[in-house]
């Protein structure tokens, strides 16, 4: 039964790198880098996350700074 899981759990991972390969190495470590020097993750969380769950924190810090970005705006026009 373990084994089953394990193999399971190992094709699941395998199958969402591949499927979330599309970034690229450089943005890859352009990210990391934004998300360890401005928002205080460490690699290790970092390297730990799923590529989805990676994906969903960084899309969701986009929207965060996009929000910022406009009320900034709205603030200074």
């Amino acid at each position: 039964m373990w084994l089953q899981w394990s193999k399971f759990t190992e094709w699941v991972c395998q199958f969402f790198r591949i499927a979330l390969s599309h970034e690229s190495l450089v943005s890859f470590y352009k990210v990391n880098f934004q998300l360890t020097y401005n928002y205080h993750y460490s690699l290790t969380e970092l390297d730990n996350m799923m590529p989805w769950e990676r994906e969903v924190y960084v899309s969701l810090l986009i929207n965060e700074l996009e929000k910022e970005a406009k009320r900034a705006q709205n603030s200074h026009g």
